[in-house]
Formats: C-alpha cells, sequence, structure tokens
C-alpha cells in the first residue's frame, strides 16, 4: 500500500483565511461499487456532452455509462473485447462540438468514436511505435483552435494529433525530463488561448505548449504542498474563467492554477466523505463552468461541487472543500 501524502487541516485553515472570491462546495454524488446501472468499478474518466449529460468510462466494468447532470442513469454501452465498439479498457474520453464521443481504450491501444447514444462510428490506432500507433493511450483532448484530436502516449512518452477521423497530422516528444521531454504523460486539455497542456506522471509537472508542439513553459514539482504534485492526471479548463483544474492523484485532491501556471486553490482531502477522494482521475465542467465533476475512483463514485460566491468568507471548515484566493 502507498502511502498516500494529504493536505493537513491546519493548511486548509490557512487557505481559509485568504478566501475572499469564492469557493467550490459540495453538492451531490452518485455511484457505489457494482456493475448495475449506476455503479461503478474504478471510474477512470468523466466528461460532460454539449447536451449537458455526464459521460463516465466504467473502467473494470469495461462500459461507458452516461447520465442526466444530477446523476440519473441514461444509458450505457461497451463490452469487453477488440471488435467495433468493444473495449479492452475504457479509460478517458473527449467531446467534439456535434456531440460525439471519443473514448480513450488504452488496452486496445486505440481510440474510438460514437455518437452521443454509443453507436460506433469509427476507430484509429494500435499498439506499437510508427505514427498513428499508441503504447497504452491515456487521455484526449479536442482542440476547437484548429480541430484536432490530441493524445497522450503514455509509454512512447510523446503527443501525437489528429484529424476527427483519425488521420495523423504530428507529433512530438521523446523520454526524459528536459523541456519538451516527458515522463509517461496522462492528461491534455487545451486552452482557448490555443495552447496544449500535458501533465506527467513520472516527472510530477504540467508543460505548456503551443498546438504545433514548440514548448513554452512548465511548473510543478513533487510534493503534497499548494502547486506540488503526485501523480497529476486528468485535466479540463474552466469555462469563463481560464482556470486549468488538474486531477492530483495520490494526493488526493483536485488543484487548479492560471493559465500561466499560478496556484489558484484546491479541492479535496483524503477520504471517503463528502468532498474527499481517494484517487481520483479526471475532472469535467458543466458548459457553464460553475458545476465541477470529479471521477472520484478508487471510492467508485462521481461527486460534483457548485461554484459559489459568498458574501461574506465561509467559516465552516468542512464546506471549504476548494479555496480561491
Amino acid at each position: 500500500m502507498n502511502k498516500f501524502a494529504i493536505v493537513t487541516a491546519a493548511a486548509l485553515t490557512a487557505l481559509a483565511a485568504v478566501c475572499a472570491h469564492g469557493e467550490w462546495v459540495y453538492e451531490g454524488e452518485w455511484g457505489r461499487a457494482g456493475s448495475g446501472n449506476g455503479e461503478f468499478d474504478a471510474p477512470t474518466g468523466v466528461g460532460v456532452a454539449p447536451n449537458g449529460n455526464v459521460y463516465v468510462c466504467d473502467s473494470e466494468n469495461i462500459r461507458v455509462q452516461y447520465f442526466n447532470a444530477g446523476g440519473s442513469f441514461v444509458g450505457k454501452w461497451g463490452s469487453y473485447g477488440t471488435g467495433n465498439g468493444q473495449f479492452g479498457r475504457p479509460w478517458s474520453l473527449t467531446f467534439i462540438p456535434n456531440g460525439n464521443v471519443y473514448v480513450v481504450d488504452d488496452l486496445n491501444h486505440r481510440l474510438q468514436y460514437f455518437t452521443s447514444a454509443g453507436s460506433f462510428l469509427g476507430k484509429w490506432g494500435s499498439y506499437g511505435t510508427g505514427d498513428g500507433q499508441f503504447n497504452y493511450p491515456t487521455l484526449a483532448a479536442y482542440t476547437p483552435a484548429n480541430g484536432y484530436i490530441y493524445v497522450s502516449d503514455y509509454y512512447n512518452h510523446r503527443i501525437q494529433y489528429f484529424t476527427t477521423t483519425g488521420s495523423f497530422e504530428g507529433k512530438w516528444g521523446t523520454q526524459g525530463s528536459g523541456p519538451g521531454q516527458f515522463g509517461q504523460p496522462a492528461g491534455v486539455a487545451a486552452s482557448s488561448a490555443g495552447r496544449l497542456y500535458v501533465s506527467e506522471t513520472a516527472n510530477e509537472r504540467i508543460q505548456a505548449f503551443t498546438l504545433s508542439g514548440s514548448y513554452l513553459f512548465m511548473w510543478g514539482v513533487m510534493g503534497n504542498w499548494p502547486g506540488g504534485f503526485h501523480d497529476p492526471v486528468g485535466m479540463a479548463f474552466r469555462p469563463g474563467t481560464g482556470n486549468l483544474y488538474v486531477a492530483d492523484m495520490r494526493n488526493h485532491r483536485v488543484q487548479y492554477f492560471t493559465a500561466a501556471g499560478s496556484f489558484v486553490g484546491l479541492v479535496g482531502l483524503y477520504g471517503s466523505g463528502e468532498g474527499e477522494f481517494t484517487n481520483p482521475l479526471d475532472v469535467g465542467f458543466s458548459g457553464d463552468g460553475n458545476r465541477l465533476y470529479v471521477a472520484d475512483t478508487d471510492n467508485n463514485r462521481i461527486q460534483y461541487f457548485r461554484w459559489s460566491d459568498p458574501a461574506v468568507a465561509p467559516t465552516s471548515l468542512g464546506r471549504v472543500k476548494a479555496l480561491f484566493r
């Protein structure tokens, strides 16, 4: 069993003292261990479709489930295999504006894409090191600026990008810890300003690039203090703010930063209670940016939080799951 670093109550109290502009307040959750509708076995990916439905990669149940915004079950698809619409393990997902959903099938080393109801549309990828091949792809992100799908190719230590039908467009990265190199790139997120951000679990950092792969800057180091990481994975930009949210898995929290990498706040503590996490792997937002969804992987649930702009500073530490300064 790994020893998980946690943020202390004293650290939260210190952050609370400077909280003046708002907070993420726990709103609800759904899910428990199992294989029935609305139950999960290691939910690893979460995303919100253009119509507001929430999609979850229920990885060890080998399926995708989707729900309305409050967590009521709507539908599902998937089974184990290598055929069209089957999965080795669905790990993460992303959407394009027409509502089609792209699922990273990491054990089959490929991406598949579907209608919002789960009808198979296409696929690309196979195991290997060539262009368009993968060695355990992890997450994908659609970039509105150029209409491409960017994929973190985890054990090939690179980023590849494609058209929405899977035509290879480019790649960058080699194994290492220097600027533009990668140590197990896990998460990808595209900013509205046309930058591509990559989280790395081995290097415990985030790097920013142009959409063609030119290095811009980086931040992060291993640690449990604000701005430190222990396996950063899924990421998403909050609509309307430009802030980047990162699932800091083994610190059992979500951290958020400006697009330049300055620490802004955090959500969560280690545990299984409301607003607590055990190895969260991914994050997603409602269209207005005011609801945050978190894949609380080892608690087999999805939790969601509502942004609140209180007239006075919050006084209950139990409510201060995320702090803004």
